[in-house]
């Protein structure tokens, strides 16, 4: 059912697309689809499972790279991190706008901000470590680096324009090299 739902979402488009489109492709009924949820949990929940799957197929890469890594390479290694997000995001910006205006909207709960911000600010901080940060600023700016992402994934589905997005990355460069440039001495306020 997820499956109709994310190619009918992609081949007409979300707000295109109807609860009895998914029933027919799923080959269910509209209140097995009800079932599930509506419109926008499903695709919540299909975004949600993707980013799930992501993280579980690279946990056991990240645990076992206790590399060290240069601080030229520390900005490098952590955007590797969200590669894969950024792509699917990008992949279809119509729909991941509608994703993003559904979680800012609160209408939906999702995943993203429970149990996978826990996946994603460690594998941050892992990599910081690796780059030769104390555990405390590591912890710390692994958050940092999180609510900047979080900051980009919200203004792309309040904004849909190129110099926008463009501008936006250019900001999370600019936290994820403040992160990893800043001297291990002092706080971060």
């Amino acid at each position: 059912m997820l499956a109709a739902a994310e190619q009918l979402f992609r081949d007409q488009g979300f707000d295109a697309t109807t609860i009895r489109d998914i029933a027919a492709l799923a080959q269910v009924s509209t209140g097995t689809v009800m079932a599930v949820g509506d419109k926008e949990s499903l695709l919540v929940t299909v975004y949600d499972e993707w980013i799930s799957a992501v993280h579980r197929e690279r946990q056991s890469d990240l645990i076992d790279d206790a590399s060290p890594l240069s601080a030229a390479d520390a900005p490098h290694a952590i955007l590797s991190l969200f590669t894969p997000f950024v792509r699917h995001f990008a992949r279809d910006p119509g729909l991941s706008r509608a994703y993003a205006a559904i979680i800012v909207s609160g209408r939906v709960e999702s995943q993203i901000f429970k149990q996978l911000r826990h996946a994603l600010v460690t594998e941050i901080e892992a990599t910081l470590v690796r780059a030769g940060l104390v555990h405390e600023r590591a912890e710390r700016g692994a958050y940092v680096i999180y609510f900047g992402y979080l900051g980009l994934l919200m203004s792309a589905g309040a904004d849909d324009s190129d110099s926008a997005a463009a501008s936006d990355f250019e900001h999370f460069l600019d936290i994820i090299n403040f992160v990893t440039t800043s001297p291990n001495q002092g706080e971060l306020s």
